[in-house]
């Protein structure tokens, strides 16, 4: 196994290189503005690169478990559509249009549909009848959440893997284990390319990247969930800093008459670079907070209860909620 693990490495690096090399020489590149402040034009082809290299993955490794292969094939239909709004500048309604056809398809032909969301000492939150349009708009949602992360190289990328480290953490299942290592070591790689160490193409993992690494999680969280390996709660906690980000900032918006769709420097990573001035500091502090968050999560599950868990995930969000309002 560690030499697969290790051709699928090398393999990854190459895919990345070269075809990071054929982005510049097409000129796929982002190019700089004021919302934009990288000194020069840089490919934003990194997430469907990753895209394709996943679905390699499945052939090299045949996990198989059919939701998950499932989830990484049509995670890069969803990576094509980050790459078309990448480069065309889609609206707002037809991003989220395109996004929902391969969402749609998971849940209904695949049957990844969020089933329930776990029992809380007196009751079990049952969806029923609500499944299929309560997922669609909680992929929607986190999918999106992603994407409000993808303003700042490694950002993105840092915070996927500490929910990766957390998911492998709970999970008990050599599968999903593996399938974790999988997701995991192309990201690793694409950070050497995203900080250009060693002179290395630079690269961004673009729109395509940000709603790929999103759907992934979101379908991958779903299946643990089905498959009763986790608690749905302690799921939750695990991309805690995903949720309370996206509603913190939806919610200021809102409360200062801004488009919630629009796009602006009020996320938490631009205002920790402001004040920090260091792109590392801000990655570290961001992931660490969504670790830390988890362990709140995971402490109070497995000493108090369910319930207990629960209602700290609302009161942190409450608190999370106040002090982002405060620095913003």
């Amino acid at each position: 196994m560690i030499n697969i693990f290790l051709i699928y490495s090398v393999i990854s690096f190459t895919a990345i290189f070269f075809l990071a090399i054929i982005s510049y020489r097409f000129n796929l590149v982002d190019i700089p503005n004021k919302r934009k402040p990288h000194s020069k034009p840089t490919a934003y082809t990194g997430g469907i690169i990753l895209s394709l290299i996943y679905v390699f993955a499945i052939l090299l490794f045949s996990v198989n478990i059919e939701n998950l292969n499932s989830i990484v094939a049509i995670g890069f239909l969803i990576s094509i559509v980050g790459f078309i709004d990448d480069k065309y500048k889609l609206s707002t309604g037809g991003k989220l249009s395109l996004q929902i056809i391969p969402i749609i398809y998971l849940i209904i032909i695949e049957n990844l549909s969020l089933i329930q969301l776990g029992g809380y000492n007196y009751f079990k939150l049952e969806l029923n009848s609500f499944s299929i349009p309560f997922t669609l708009l909680a992929v929607l949602f986190l999918i999106n959440s992603f994407n409000y992360f993808d303003g700042l190289d490694g950002t993105l990328s840092f915070t996927t893997i500490s929910v990766i480290i957390i998911l492998y953490f709970l999970s008990s299942n050599q599968y999903v284990e593996l399938f974790l290592i999988i997701f995991l070591l192309p990201l690793l790689i694409f950070l050497c390319f995203n900080f250009s160490i060693l002179k290395l193409p630079k690269l961004f993992l673009g729109d395509g990247g940000s709603l790929l690494l999103g759907f992934i999680i979101a379908f991958t969280l779903i299946y643990i969930a089905n498959q009763n390996l986790v608690h749905p709660i302690l799921l939750a906690w695990s991309v805690s800093i995903f949720v309370y980000e996206f509603l913190s900032v939806n919610l200021i918006r809102l409360q200062n008459n801004k488009g919630v769709f629009t796009a602006s420097l009020d996320h938490l990573h631009h205002i920790l670079l402001k004040k920090n001035k260091s792109i590392f500091l801000t990655n570290f502090l961001i992931s660490i907070t969504n670790i830390i968050l988890f362990g709140i999560g995971y402490i109070s599950f497995e000493i108090l209860s369910p319930l207990i868990s629960l209602s700290l995930f609302i009161i942190c969000f409450i608190f999370f909620y106040c002090l982002r309002k405060k620095i913003s």
